[in-house]
């Protein structure tokens, strides 16, 4: 028997970091319920973080060809990585709950 011959199921890891992962499933959702992509300071408010920060991360996922932007056009990402792909968005731990209940 030629084990060379059997095919192979090999799971490959993601081509992204859990952070890098988490920013892409907010695109991905944000996208989908919004019928538009996030802005910079939507990505800041749903992650806590600064602008700065947001600025660099949207770099970095542009470098590493996971999303693409049109220069000098707004809400302008679009994602290069199949949905299938995206891990589970994660909520905000710091998200307070809203609520119309009167508290006594």
């Amino acid at each position: 028997m030629n084990h060379m011959s059997e095919p192979r199921h090999v799971l490959q890891a993601p081509g992204f970091t859990e952070k890098q992962g988490q920013y892409l499933a907010f695109i991905h959702a944000y996208t989908l319920v919004m019928g538009r992509p996030p802005a910079e300071a939507d990505l800041q408010r749903h992650f806590g973080v600064t602008p700065p920060s947001v600025h660099g991360m949207v770099l970095g996922l542009e470098r590493a060809g996971l999303i693409e932007r049109q220069p000098r056009r707004a809400r302008s990402i679009a994602i290069l990585v199949e949905a299938h792909e995206l891990p589970p968005l994660r909520p905000r731990q710091d998200q307070p709950v809203k609520t119309s209940v009167t508290r006594y």
